[in-house]
């Protein structure tokens, strides 16, 4: 079907070392990371729970978007943030928690529609599907009115 690639370029020992990141399309192309990119303050490089939140508020908005147009509805502006939160667990560490925010605008929908597509788009997203062994995938949807 579809398959997607991305590579990670590592160099050095534990918390000193550094990695590049690079996907396909180029879109990062030999981005930085590291410990501090991790799990301190520096902001010069990526980390992997920010680019999971990337694909997965990508995801869920693709599918939100999708499902409203199925039900005959058309999304005017969607915006999702998602927040994914690692916390340490015994030796290592756990994704326990990703909280979906969505903020949308979709005109002619009523606030009951909308939240049972939202809910089924986070359900039904492939990446929601491929995190559910996390033990928390909250969402909390906005409908907001069109700036018309």
């Amino acid at each position: 079907m579809n398959e997607k690639t991305a590579s990670v370029h590592w160099e050095g020992q534990g918390k000193k070392g550094q990695g590049q990141i690079s996907t396909e399309t180029e879109a990062l192309k030999a981005y930085p990371y590291g410990f501090a990119s991790r799990f301190e303050d520096d902001r010069r490089g990526t980390n992997p729970e920010e680019i999971l939140g990337a694909a997965h508020a990508a995801c869920f908005t693709m599918a939100f978007s999708f499902a409203c147009d199925a039900a005959g509805f058309t999304t005017a502006l969607v915006d999702t943030e998602a927040r994914v939160r690692l916390i340490p667990e015994g030796d290592g560490f756990v994704i326990d928690r990703i909280a979906l925010t969505l903020k949308a605008s979709v005109p002619g929908i009523d606030e009951t529609r909308f939240q049972e597509i939202a809910l089924d788009a986070k359900n039904g997203c492939p990446l929601s599907k491929a995190l559910a062994s996390v033990a928390e995938i909250s969402l909390q949807a906005t409908l907001v009115q069109s700036a018309t």
